[in-house]
């Protein structure tokens, strides 16, 4: 889990951060060719390489990024770039402000509350993996749209994590949230620039549908903070700053795998949770698409997924791979998944962000 560098902002103040001035956010920071320097013939350098934007816990200091660029270079001799865009949103907006001259070959992290957005973006073509069929549950696949336009590599549900010495009672379903012992108790991330803060907003328009406003309403004065990444909003709760915070029923088995503490629980609430399903696909034009095809097959690959729950703390997809004991320990299941509406969502997000920055 990667911790990143922060600043106090206000809630407020950072509601108002536009969300498409990507090329004064950190990452994401490589310098684009211009038309003129991009010819048709891609250069013999280039495709040794394959650049993938992706997000910072991915690409991080305790992200699987390293490891796979390490084994899928000594497997192919290809190099693995990866560009740390801050969130997943954040990569496919640069893919798309690149959209006439594609400067990544592969985009990473784009989930099933995002997919129907990617697709209607038009950055990416369809492609799937070797062995995809084999290894992957089609139920995954078809979260994601079922096309190949995305392929899965990993997934988890949303949850609430709670700090169980914070002295309060545990909430028991997302209406608790709104009670006055939470108040300032919460902290989410920014929708606009966070799956997992999309994917909570999603999640409230699946338990309470056209009413989600109202209880966007309610739920602010339990508000904290919206951080702008998964990464931060983390790092808070670690230290402290709240009891509750937006993350995945998986969250916690980091802390019995590294540290054996049982401190921080995944809350299951018996009106069921959203699923994230996390996919990457293909970049429409990529300067590398051979080599990006390559990685694709790697990625859901048993040597690639035996990263993913110690790096990524999610499930892996590839049906091979074995669960670490402190998923056992530590990674509730819940006993009702719900349907992801993450297009109606999309719809609110506008009216969700007004009603919390007011």
């Amino acid at each position: 889990m990667k911790r990143n560098s922060r600043n106090p902002i206000t809630l407020s103040a950072r509601l108002f951060l536009p969300l498409l001035s990507l090329s004064l956010m950190a990452g994401c920071q490589k310098k684009a060719a211009s038309s003129a320097e991009n010819a048709k013939s891609v250069p013999a350098d280039r495709l040794e390489e394959v650049v993938a934007y992706t997000y910072d816990s991915f690409a991080g200091e305790w992200g699987p990024g390293a490891e796979l660029a390490e084994k899928f270079q000594k497997k192919t001799g290809k190099k693995l770039i990866l560009i740390d865009c801050g969130e997943a949103i954040q990569a496919l907006n640069k893919a798309v402000m690149e959209k006439d001259d594609p400067q990544a070959d592969v985009i990473i992290g784009i989930d099933n509350n995002l997919a129907a957005r990617a697709r209607e973006l038009d950055v990416l073509e369809a492609y799937r993996p070797k062995d995809a069929k084999k290894t992957i549950d089609q139920r995954l696949e078809d979260e994601l749209g079922g096309d190949w336009l995305l392929t899965p590599y990993d997934y988890s549900h949303f949850a609430m994590i709670f700090d169980t010495e914070s002295g309060i009672e545990p909430p028991a379903a997302l209406e608790d949230l709104t009670k006055d012992i939470y108040k300032k108790k919460i902290i989410l991330m920014d929708p606009r620039t966070s799956t997992p803060g999309l994917g909570f907003l999603t999640w409230t328009v699946s338990v309470f549908g056209n009413r989600a406003g109202d209880y966007w309403k309610n739920l602010k004065p339990s508000i904290l903070t919206m951080t702008s990444s998964w990464s931060e909003g983390w790092g808070m709760f670690m230290d402290g700053e709240a009891p509750l915070v937006v993350s995945y029923t998986t969250s916690p088995a980091y802390n019995v795998e590294y540290d054996k503490n049982y401190r921080y629980k995944a809350l299951v609430f018996e009106q069921g949770h959203v699923e994230q399903v996390e996919g990457y696909g293909l970049v429409k034009g990529a300067p590398n698409k051979e080599g990006a095809k390559l990685f694709m097959d790697f990625l859901i690959s048993a040597e690639a997924q035996n990263a993913i729950p110690l790096t990524q703390w999610m499930y892996p997809v590839n049906r091979e791979v074995s669960l670490p004991q402190s998923y056992i320990e530590a990674a509730p299941i819940p006993g009702k998944t719900l349907e992801s509406k993450g297009k109606e969502a999309q719809s609110l997000l506008d009216s969700v962000i007004d009603i919390v920055s007011k």
